[in-house]
């Protein structure tokens, strides 16, 4: 009952930070997870944003990326993976959102298909897709290079 005014608060709050950004044009860091399991990338879908992406966020001051990458897929898939699991596989720098993001991508590939929760509010959606199917999709830009570097 709670979750379509949730979502809008996450959206209103998504559009502040978007106008904070035009004006201050800021410098961001990040951190997203690629899961494999059986040639299929886990994608998800935020609740304020179009386009698909990694499990992820920022990376808090002084935070290891790779913690932040298994603290990011705990919160929003919750996902369990240490982070001496993950393998980086893409460091970049674009502009996105009107900031200079830097983002890494760190990989881990799965055995087995962990049971995935989503909250209904911050992730509305999360599926496995193959590197094709994801392509055609709407995916955010650094998601793009990766897999076209892969």
């Amino acid at each position: 009952m709670l979750e379509p005014a949730i979502r809008t608060a996450y959206r209103c709050a998504h559009l502040m930070l978007r106008s904070y950004w035009f004006v201050r044009r800021p410098r961001t860091n990040g951190a997203l997870a690629a899961l494999w399991h059986d040639g299929r990338l886990l994608l998800v879908k935020n609740s304020y944003r179009r386009q698909y992406s990694l499990p992820g966020g920022y990376v808090r001051p002084g935070e290891d990326p790779r913690a932040a990458a298994s603290r990011e897929v705990r919160e929003e898939i919750r996902v369990e993976i240490a982070p001496a699991r993950f393998e980086l596989a893409y460091h970049g720098t674009r502009p996105f959102e009107f900031r200079k993001d830097t983002l890494d991508i760190y990989e881990a590939e799965l055995d087995v298909e962990p049971e995935v929760r989503i909250d209904q509010v911050e992730i509305v959606w999360a599926g496995w897709r193959t590197p094709a199917q994801a392509r055609a999709m709407d995916i955010v830009p650094h998601l793009c290079e990766y897999l076209e570097g892969r």
